[in-house]
């Protein structure tokens, strides 16, 4: 199994074991998981749900995130950005 997840990413190619990639994503995670309440807390004030927000975030994230790694094969975490949320009219 290891084997075959190492082939299909090519860690022996790039110098890098599954631990460290692992690791890295971990850390990658919490760097970025401030996304996670500043997104929803700020585009609530235009009167959407902030549960609602909150899940989509995530889910954006999650979904990105995999295409980039399954599909791409890059070691990139997405999530949505904060700029745009200063366009949003505010209640």
């Amino acid at each position: 199994m290891i084997k075959r997840i190492d082939n299909y990413f090519e860690f022996s190619k790039a110098n890098t074991s599954i631990r460290t990639e692992v690791l890295a994503g971990i850390t990658t995670f919490m760097t970025m998981a401030y996304i996670l309440a500043v997104n929803p807390n700020i585009l609530s004030n235009t009167g959407m749900s902030r549960d609602a927000l909150f899940t989509t975030t995530a889910l954006a994230s999650f979904l990105v995130t995999m295409i980039m790694a399954f599909w791409a094969k890059l070691p990139f975490a997405l999530a949505p950005g904060m700029g745009l949320n200063a366009f949003l009219p505010l209640q």
